[in-house]
């Protein structure tokens, strides 16, 4: 996807309708359908450890030769890993050149940010199935993915795709300190290109939990916040929803955060 659906007060700008989309909506099912099989999961999360061939990759999720290379076949034609000479285990014949799959860098990251795009665009469709679908995927890769932990994804910049872990009850966010010491676990740290957010050690935001509900505060940063393209009052909490864009600042030197939060607390 290119990017992130419109996020208007008026519903209808967040619809989009079966007749007027057909490629979209084809593209979507066939996303769907290849990432709703349980053993390809298996598969992207093994390859996130460590490169595999074939035969281990089998042997590992308990399927045949010829199921396995069907699922890394379907895989890679999503552009999710790819495959490289190496070399095989050590036989009676000697060592053997094999095809060895890994992931492509960023797959991971960019599953979830296309579910979460996918998920926020209000779809119309004559039956619910395909709703449903994407509910029940997106369930199954972030319990794998990031284990149901609200995430931040930069958008643009030179850290785009980076991916922030956000803790129970939030982070901090803003700029790498040039002689602070390091911002504390589960802080989000951008680096210094970032030039037009504050930094870290007086954030320039915070994202904190409330209940059942995120929200997002500025914290009298100078570039300000905005909340899909909405200024944020200094010191005024806003609540956040999946899907949602925190940019930090304005322009080339800011950044902006989609915001993911788990199916459960969405």
């Amino acid at each position: 996807m290119d990017g992130p659906p419109s996020r208007g007060t008026d519903d209808a700008t967040r619809t989009i309708v079966h007749e007027e989309a057909p490629d979209y909506f084809q593209e979507l099912s066939e996303y769907l359908e290849v990432l709703s099989n349980s053993q390809r999961l298996k598969i992207l999360k093994m390859l996130e450890k460590k490169p595999r061939d074939v035969r281990t990759i089998a042997s590992e999720i308990q399927t045949s030769y010829e199921n396995t290379k069907k699922h890394l076949d379907r895989l890679m034609g999503m552009g999710l890993i790819r495959k490289e000479v190496g070399l095989g285990p050590q036989t009676s014949k000697g060592v053997h050149p094999v095809w060895m799959y890994s992931l492509v860098p960023g797959a991971m990251e960019a599953i979830i940010r296309n579910l979460g795009f996918f998920s926020n665009i209000r779809i119309q469709l004559a039956d619910t199935d395909l709703k449903r679908r994407l509910e029940d995927v997106r369930s199954a890769i972030e319990g794998e993915i990031t284990g149901n932990r609200p995430v931040l994804i930069v958008l643009g910049g030179p850290e785009d795709g980076k991916f922030f872990f956000i803790g129970e009850n939030g982070a901090r966010i803003g700029r790498m300190d040039q002689t602070a010491k390091p911002g504390a676990p589960g802080d989000v740290v951008l680096g210094r290109e970032y030039s037009s957010v504050s930094r870290v050690s007086r954030p320039h935001a915070v994202l904190r939990r409330e209940g059942n509900k995120w929200l997002v505060e500025d914290r009298g940063s100078t570039g300000g916040t905005f909340l899909n393209g909405s200024t944020l009052q200094k010191g005024v909490a806003a609540e956040v929803s999946d899907g949602d864009v925190i940019e930090l600042a304005k322009g080339p030197a800011g950044a902006k955060l989609l915001v993911i939060l788990p199916v459960e607390a969405a």
